[in-house]
């Protein structure tokens, strides 16, 4: 009996990826380099995955669907359910669990993320981006980096920022950390309102 080496479809998909990352860039007129000023991305890493030579991980994947303002269910041509409801996929990379909580194209992006316990000797690494990200920690303690500040919010604490100040998010400790992501293109931020109830 063959054996197919991609049984789950995976490379197929990935190498679909390339073409459509290309049309997605010209559609917005933007230039290699102006995508990787914008992604914090190396133009020829840009260039070798709109090529197809190379295949994107979801670190890759993450901030081209930020850039490109869409889902990363549309990024990777995943095809529709016709089901209202949202089918979160998770995807671990490194440790980390991601799982897509929204899947509009465009707009803000919503993601729950689980983070390993944190590791002797790791230390943070901040990067900077275009757009804004509001932060909600579900439990354990999570520590952001941020600017000059160096914080651990708890259950229950919630932290917003223009992503271009250096940041970089973990766990405080050696348990996990899990905690809900919006993140927003430059400009948008999460607006909160809350109606005051008046006492009778």
């Amino acid at each position: 009996m063959a054996h197919d080496p991609d049984p789950s479809g995976l490379n197929t998909v990935l190498t679909a990826v390339g073409p459509r990352l290309r049309a997605l860039r010209r559609q917005r007129g933007a230039t290699l380099a102006e995508l990787s000023e914008a992604t914090g991305i190396s133009v020829s890493t840009l260039s070798r995955l709109e090529s197809g030579k190379r295949h994107p991980g979801l670190e890759l994947l993450l901030p081209l669907a930020r850039a490109h303002r869409v889902s990363l269910d549309e990024l990777v041509g995943a095809p529709p359910t016709g089901d209202p409801r949202i089918h979160a996929t998770p995807v671990t990379r490194n440790g980390k669990t991601y799982v897509p909580l929204s899947r509009q194209a465009g707009g803000v992006q919503a993601f729950k993320l689980i983070l390993p316990g944190a590791k002797e000797g790791v230390e943070p690494e901040p990067k900077t981006h275009e757009g804004f990200e509001w932060l909600y920690v579900l439990s354990g303690r999570l520590r952001l980096v941020l600017g000059e500040h160096d914080l651990v919010l708890r259950s229950g604490e919630a932290a917003e920022f223009d992503t271009r100040v250096p940041h970089w998010f973990g766990s405080a400790d050696q348990r996990p950390v899990e905690f809900l992501s919006l993140f927003g293109p430059q400009g948008e931020r999460v607006h909160l309102k809350a109606r005051l109830r008046q006492s009778t």
